[in-house]
């Protein structure tokens, strides 16, 4: 049973020693893999991947493999921005050993997560509270990239290569993002505010210019009306004369206002509503409405005449030289 234990332990540091498939004098690398060889605790060579032979006389043995595929380390860092914000930042550094410089790694560095994780620190820390929050969140790829610079020319001398740096999240102080929720909702209103006074600017603006063109073609309407009844109060009158000798115009008006007078009379008596109106009837009445009609006619008339009179006095008083016939 003893024997049997030795045995066993043996066959252990072996297999821990020479890869998965092994014996006293050879052993296979794993794809992917290379491993370190010693030769009386002196490194010898690089054993790719592939089955290698090993002279335990000489002194030769299978020190280690490392793997040379893509690794990922997630570092969190805290700090400070330029204008007195705390955050969070999350970076996830992918990184590979050389296969060419993998006894640089075997040999260098004892922790190259925690070595990694120091520069990443201190290149962060030191670029980050040179921005501003909004900065911040704008220019994260350079701030990879910066730390992405530095770990090549560091790491590079151990023996391993920094393939990429995501910047994945940017975290901020509970109290600070919540700020930002509320002023970034307040932009938003006030945006939505300014396009809804746009509309109705231009609801308002569509509305007095659709006023003003139904009242411009009202107008034109009613000039065309009076247009129209003027037009036929015209040939009533020549029809008139023409037909009926010896009668003047002022007859033919004086006719047509009475006909006018008696439809407006009929009108006002055949309306529903219930509104009463005292208007003195009588063929003397109806005289006395065209006199006075006439007259304000008149009256207008000589209202525009003594007004261009008085514009002549005025220019004749300032030019005596100059004539006007009245």
């Amino acid at each position: 049973m003893k024997k049997k234990k030795k045995k066993k332990k043996v066959v252990t540091w072996f297999r821990n020693r020479m890869g998965n498939s092994f014996c006293l004098f050879c052993g296979c690398v794993a794809q992917s893999n290379v491993g370190i060889v010693e030769q009386w605790g002196r490194f010898h060579r690089l054993a790719h991947p592939g089955f290698h032979f090993f002279n335990p006389l000489a002194g030769q043995c299978l020190a280690g493999i490392l793997s040379t595929r893509i690794s990922s380390l997630d570092v969190r860092i805290e700090t400070k921005t330029k204008d007195n914000v705390f955050v969070q930042l999350l970076c996830s550094i992918q990184y590979r050993v050389v296969k060419e410089n993998a006894d640089d790694a075997f040999y260098e560095l004892q922790n190259p997560q925690e070595q990694i994780q120091a520069y990443v620190f201190d290149v962060t820390r030191a670029i980050v509270p040179r921005m501003n929050l909004d900065e911040l969140f704008e220019q994260k790829g350079e701030v990879a990239k910066s730390v992405l610079e530095e770990l090549e020319k560091v790491m590079g001398e151990y023996g391993y290569s920094i393939e990429h740096i995501l910047m994945v999240d940017i975290v901020p102080d509970p109290a600070v993002r919540k700020a930002m929720n509320e002023i970034n909702a307040a932009q938003r209103m006030q945006l939505a505010s300014q396009y809804k006074g746009e509309a109705e600017k231009v609801l308002l603006v569509k509305k007095a210019e659709a006023e003003a063109e139904a009242k411009y073609l009202g107008g034109v309407g009613v000039a065309r009306q009076r247009q129209a009844i003027t037009d036929g109060l015209r040939e009533n009158i020549l029809n008139f004369s023409h037909k009926v000798e010896g009668t003047s115009a002022k007859e033919v008006m004086d006719l047509i206002m009475i006909t006018q007078y008696f439809d407006t009379i009929k009108d006002l008596g055949n309306s529903s509503k219930n509104t009463t109106v005292f208007i003195p009837h009588g063929p003397g009445h109806v005289r006395d409405i065209g006199e006075q009609i006439r007259n304000g006619l008149m009256e207008a008339a000589s209202a525009q005449y003594y007004a261009i009179f008085s514009v002549m006095l005025y220019v004749g008083n300032s030019k005596d030289d100059m004539q006007y016939d009245l």
